[in-house]
């Protein structure tokens, strides 16, 4: 048996995974994010510690004789966040997360610093990890100098799993310390962030042994052997070995909190001017390259709270069937945005509304306007050389058919809907572990059934095509208003 274990933003996902790749249990723990000031985004590394202690607790319930079986653990979890440790292994502050604008200064340093785009593959986001610790370095500077190490998230769970500390690549690509193409830390990178190679965990792939599960935890969970914990990777990393998302061609869309549009690369093929994510993979000699944007399914959340209202039942109002685009158009900046862009101060806005305008048109609106900035992101991919024929779609808002036909529309793509099932970061996690244990790669990282496939609507892309148009028009004016 295999644990599979998921650090998200909102809680910690366990997945048991048997030695065919079936999930045989499956529990959650959830915990929260702290805002202490706008654009600050925090946790407490101890509540992830609560949270998979919980999630393991869980399982052993639900299925005592399978976790008792467990061989190895696979890790995932939400990428960029600074957790800093002393000497003594003890967090220093919260953790600034992935989705944390405050660097937005320090980014735009190190973006224009000799070698870092080249060496890093990727623009420097404000939401990487190394302009938080220069950002804590002028803001904070009694914190930085205790800092003996500094470890993403999941790696502060490994550190708690195993005692020691340890990164892997597709993870460590988005700290802006990481040679990306030769996949290794850069002294040159790190010079420029202001670190030392001292201060940085040691190197593995994902799919490799990390170190085992310390004797303690596995003494409190019931385990009377030695457990592999295995190197893991990034929530997107991951999720794309739980789809099965490893060779060129292969992608996958992404509607969760975030929206993300990746494609598996088969060689390191950066273009930073695109605004594209270009990071290892978690499996050796391959990369993949995505367009994120801040908040996908995060604006029909902020519309329902907006109105007192679900965001499930605002989207069970829409039919299934798209009939062309919204006169009303909606720009889903809420955060700031990414691809393509790389602005930390841009904001949402919609454009055309009528006094006639309702729930649904809201609604409509808001993921047309979602779809129109995936749209951009897939012509970023493009623009890196990356060719996607149709790609999977996942996250929670695949469960709106209305939502799934204006994006396979806006995108010119047919999108694969994943029968039901467990599949994604967590999975993906369990299958890294199943490698570390001698498992073939590409005989257990499959993509999973398809219950359907949507495809364009013909006859409405012209019109579709025409909308986005105007919304691509709409960035640099809202931009001059915000100035």
């Amino acid at each position: 048996m295999y644990l599979g274990l998921d650090l998200g933003t909102s809680g910690i996902r366990a997945v048991l995974v048997d030695a065919d790749g079936r999930v045989t249990a499956a529990a959650e723990a959830s915990y929260g994010v702290q805002h202490p000031a706008p654009g600050w985004s925090e946790q407490d590394p101890a509540d992830w510690i609560a949270g998979c202690s919980e999630a393991v607790a869980k399982l052993r319930e639900a299925e005592p004789t399978g976790f008792a079986a467990i061989r190895a653990i696979g890790l995932a979890g939400h990428m960029h966040g600074a957790t800093l440790l002393d000497a003594a292994g003890d967090v220093l502050r919260p953790c600034i997360l992935w989705n944390d604008t405050r660097a937005a200064a320090e980014a735009a340093d190190l973006d224009a610093a000799v070698d870092v785009r080249a060496l890093s593959g990727n623009i420097v986001f404000p939401g990487f990890t190394a302009p938080k610790l220069r950002w804590v370095e002028t803001h904070e500077p009694e914190i930085f100098d205790k800092i003996a190490k500094v470890l993403l998230p999941k790696d502060y769970l490994r550190f708690w799993l195993t005692g020691d500390y340890v990164a892997e690549m597709s993870d460590a690509a988005g700290t802006t310390w990481l040679d990306v193409g030769a996949r290794a830390w850069s002294d040159r990178l790190l010079q420029a962030g202001h670190m030392r190679r001292d201060q940085m965990p040691d190197l593995v792939e994902g799919s490799s042994p990390s170190d085992q599960l310390r004797d303690a935890l596995r003494s409190e969970w019931g385990l009377d052997h030695a457990v592999i914990v295995a190197g893991g990777g990034g929530d997107n990393a991951a999720a794309a070995c739980g789809v099965g998302c490893l060779q060129e061609g292969q992608g996958f869309v992404s509607l969760g909190t975030s929206g993300v549009l990746l494609a598996a690369r088969d060689s390191f093929a950066p273009e930073p001017a695109t605004a594209v994510h270009t990071f290892c993979h978690a499996v050796p000699d391959r990369w993949y390259q995505m367009g994120v944007i801040l908040a996908a399914t995060d604006c029909l959340n902020w519309l329902a709270r907006t109105m007192d209202a679900q965001a499930a039942d605002l989207a069970a109002r829409l039919p299934d069937r798209v009939d062309g685009p919204s006169d009303l158009l909606f720009l889903p900046y809420l955060s700031g945005e990414r691809t393509p862009h790389n602005d930390a101060a841009i904001r949402g806005a919609f454009v055309g509304l009528d006094i006639g305008a309702d729930r649904n048109a809201l609604t409509a609106a808001v993921m047309e306007g979602v779809s129109f900035a995936l749209r951009d992101s897939l012509e970023a991919l493009r623009a890196t050389g990356a060719d996607l024929s149709s790609v999977l779609a996942i996250g929670g808002g695949t469960r709106s058919r209305f939502w799934l036909e204006s994006l396979a529309t806006i995108l010119g793509l047919p999108l694969r809907r994943p029968a039901d099932g467990e599949f994604g970061a967590a999975l993906g996690a369990a299958r890294l572990g199943m490698a570390a244990d001698g498992a073939a790669i590409d005989q257990i990282m499959t993509p999973p059934p398809v219950s359907e496939t949507i495809d364009p609507r013909d006859d409405l892309r012209p019109a579709y095509d025409a909308a986005y148009a105007r919304y691509r028009s709409l960035y640099p004016n809202i931009k001059a208003a915000l100035t």
